[in-house]
């Protein structure tokens, strides 16, 4: 495998949520802290910043063009070329702020939250947005991160960061049940955050303060770790015209000595083959 390179060097305080959005060609992710939305068209070296309503967790393209956003009071809609906003669901939690969301196969977002307090036991959310805005199946959990499918949408991956774990439940194409523990990430490793699927149903974890990436097989065993130069990796995506490049989002907030990429959008070409992610319904 290659070794990881700088797709775009940022600062970025808490970036999160790569995704490829393959009717522009681009990579979206977010900075949450900064309240921005990044994109790169890794052909042309094009980006783009956008500047969202409040703290944003995560952005993903809508079928009709345009983002659907997590944001810190709930979810909302741009309209295409970076256009109008509006709310689809308007549910503020003083404390709560919105983290990583990921679109099921049927193309209803999965939206977590978090509170802003470290520490702060419990407290996150995990519910499924309907393209009309109605709200099902929430979870309650302590840091609302990764979230994924397998390639045949019957089994939903989940990543509640303090519990160490990646759980796996059965899908029956709207809302998950049977949570059980796929895999568990050791003490001294770091903490598992965002996370993808690919074609071979392997699943990839960024690991918080552990500098790496792992793999894991569809059963669960621990099979390829890719090292970063940078502490906290928050999330991983397959992107590229033919989604083999494995994209990573990177924080630098809250390190007192950052290395000089912490906050960058990391790459390792070839790393694998992705699945294609279908964009929010709404």
């Amino acid at each position: 495998m290659n070794r990881p390179d700088v797709a775009v060097r940022e600062r970025a305080a808490l970036g999160e949520g790569p995704t490829w959005d393959p009717a522009a060609g681009r990579l979206i992710w977010v900075d949450i802290l900064s309240a921005r939305v990044h994109t790169y068209d890794p052909a042309t070296g094009r980006r783009t910043v956008q500047v969202t309503e409040q703290h944003v967790g995560a952005a993903k393209p809508r079928a009709g063009g345009g983002l659907v956003v997590n944001l810190r009071d709930g979810v909302g809609l741009y309209a295409p070329g970076g256009g109008a906003f509006s709310w689809l669901v308007h549910d503020p939690v003083p404390g709560r702020r919105a983290n990583d969301a990921a679109v099921a196969p049927d193309g209803a977002l999965w939206a977590g939250t978090t509170r802003y307090a470290e520490g702060d036991p419990g407290g996150g959310t995990l519910s499924r947005i309907a393209p009309d805005g109605a709200v099902s199946g929430t979870l309650a959990v302590g840091v609302s991160n990764g979230t994924g499918w397998s390639p045949d949408g019957s089994l939903m991956y989940y990543v509640d960061t303090p519990t160490r774990r990646i759980d796996v439940f059965d899908f029956d194409g709207e809302l998950p049940h049977n949570r059980r523990v796929f895999a568990t990430v050791e003490p001294g490793a770091g903490f598992p955050d965002g996370l993808t699927v690919d074609a071979d149903g392997c699943v990839w974890v960024a690991l918080w303060d552990g500098a790496a990436v792992r793999r894991y097989t569809p059963a669960g065993a621990l099979d390829r770790t890719v090292a970063l130069p940078v502490q906290r990796p928050t999330a991983c995506a397959f992107g590229g015209r033919e989604l083999r490049d494995l994209y990573i989002s990177t924080a630098r907030g809250g390190l007192t000595a950052p290395h000089p990429l912490s906050g960058s959008l990391l790459v390792v070409p070839g790393a694998g083959q992705g699945l294609p992610q279908p964009p929010f319904a709404g």
